[in-house]
């Protein structure tokens, strides 16, 4: 049981920061964008990340059962934790600096079922960005926000690793 917690583990790990790092990765082309462009091209992101972005609580989960199967007080064990940490950053930088954003960004799109429920969480948050705030401002806080995203995962999967490898 341990193997298969340890494989699903890294996996989810690896996919919720490959979807962080590839918008990290798409930072210094999209800032070329004018503000029309750049609107049409946030819309691709839906439903695709959404769909993968179910890595990210599920990473978080099975990281923390890996870390109750660890041995207490062992190094594999406080690099779980440090994991687990790092995970927890992550995600909370997504509901704290990018959520709010992507709610603006989705404001007048159609979403299907499942995407429209995720992305209604903390519309009120949403609507607290003003209107008239800079589209440049915003652009840059959720392009920063993948960036710092995409650091925690990648600590974050190094550490899992880490921690299976000892």
């Amino acid at each position: 049981m341990l193997v298969t917690v340890e494989v699903i583990t890294i996996v989810l790990v690896a996919i919720a920061t490959a979807l962080a790092l590839a918008h990290a990765l798409e930072w210094p082309g999209k800032l070329r964008l004018p503000k029309d462009q750049y609107l049409a091209i946030q819309a691709i992101y839906y439903p695709g990340f959404t769909i993968g972005g179910v890595a990210e609580p599920l990473s978080l989960l099975f990281t923390a059962a890996l870390l109750v199967l660890m041995p207490r007080g062992t190094p594999a064990f406080w690099m779980t934790v440090g994991a687990l940490i790092g995970l927890l950053a992550m995600h909370a930088t997504y509901w704290i600096l990018t959520h709010p954003v992507n709610n603006f960004w989705l404001k007048d799109t159609q979403l299907a079922k499942t995407s429209g429920r995720f992305f209604a969480v903390g519309t009120v948050r949403a609507k607290s960005v003003p209107e008239s705030e800079d589209w440049t401002a915003l652009r840059d806080r959720w392009e920063r926000s993948h960036v710092v995203r995409a650091a925690f995962g990648f600590v974050s999967l190094v550490m899992v690793a880490t921690a299976i490898a000892l």
